[in-house]
């Protein structure tokens, strides 16, 4: 019987010790997810290349085998403040740190020696590919009127794959997404000048590296980030707003916004020591629009360019 496209899901848990199956459940770690997608092996063939007197293919081998596994959830909170989001072992799994106060918020902000890491199950319509050991990195898409999203994209450790039913999901810690808009997301400040937004990204650009050494384990581990991104706003006369200037200069500034209304479902984005790039102009809808490219810095406090908070 053919295998159906449509019927995919994701569970995803956190591993107590690298590497090490912590068993997701449906009912505890089913995560709403779009665009999911698996490559579910990705090697370096090697090829054999030996002198012989006919021509032909040579047999490769394959080394360095992982797993690629790409999706987006809706940036939304869980529904509760102080409760991670049903996705906050993943922004963990992409060497970020997770404060929760209870009842307040949950802070996700970079680390310098990342360790956590999350074993996923793939389901395609009844084979299931395990992939533990997943470490990653991740991006955040936020135009007017769509809905807000974090992309993900993890590597982890090949483990052969298996019939097994898919899973029965229970939807818990994502609350329902608003749309990017006037009302629903509020307080933007690029270098202290509260613009009008049109949309707004951020790659954080974590470098993956997947080893497996003599004598070691088989790891992917995250070796450096560079945060960048790119906005867009309404262009101003100089007199209200110079980004000429902030980009010829030698400060930082703001760059924040807060989406969301209420308690348990509101985020706020920021990355304080915002370095911009070269401006260019564009339009949308004939009128004269700011396109600002952007570099996330931290200071020498060190993990401070860019927080996550969700109250």
């Amino acid at each position: 019987m053919p295998k159906r496209q449509k019927l995919r899901s994701l569970l995803a848990k956190a591993e107590s010790s690298y590497g090490t199956n912590p068993t997701p459940t449906g009912s505890a770690n089913y995560i709403q997810v779009t665009e999911l997608n698996i490559e579910p092996i990705v090697s370096d063939e090697v090829s054999r290349d030996l002198i012989r007197p006919y021509m032909g293919n040579y047999e490769v081998i394959p080394a360095n085998t992982r797993v690629n596994v790409t999706f987006s959830v809706e940036m939304s909170g869980s529904g509760s403040a102080g409760t991670a989001p049903k996705y906050g072992a993943i922004l963990k799994a992409c060497a970020l740190s997770e404060t929760v106060v209870s009842s307040t918020s949950v802070t996700y902000a970079p680390v310098t020696t990342p360790s956590s890491s999350v074993t996923l199950f793939v389901n395609y319509d009844g084979v299931r590919h395990m992939v533990t050991g997943c470490r990653g990195t991740f991006s955040i898409n936020c135009e007017v009127n769509q809905i807000p999203t974090i992309s993900f994209s993890l590597t982890g450790i090949f483990n052969a794959p298996t019939d097994s039913a898919a899973p029965t999901p229970t939807i818990s810690n994502q609350a329902s997404p608003l749309i990017f808009k006037n009302g629903s997301t509020s307080n933007f400040a690029i270098f202290g000048y509260a613009a009008a937004l049109q949309s707004w990204s951020l790659d954080f650009n974590n470098e993956i590296i997947y080893r497996e050494l003599v004598g070691g384990t088989k790891e992917v581990i995250i070796t450096d980030r560079k945060p960048a991104g790119n906005l867009v706003v309404e262009a101003v006369a100089l007199s209200a707003h110079n980004f000429f200037t902030d980009y010829t200069g030698t400060s930082t500034g703001t760059n924040t916004w807060l989406h969301g209304t209420v308690a348990g479902n509101k985020v706020t984005v920021s990355c304080p020591q915002t370095d911009l790039g070269q401006p260019t102009y564009e339009d949308s809808d004939g009128v004269q629009m700011l396109s600002l490219p952007y570099y996330a810095t931290p200071t020498a406090s060190a993990n401070n360019e860019f927080s996550l908070v969700f109250t």
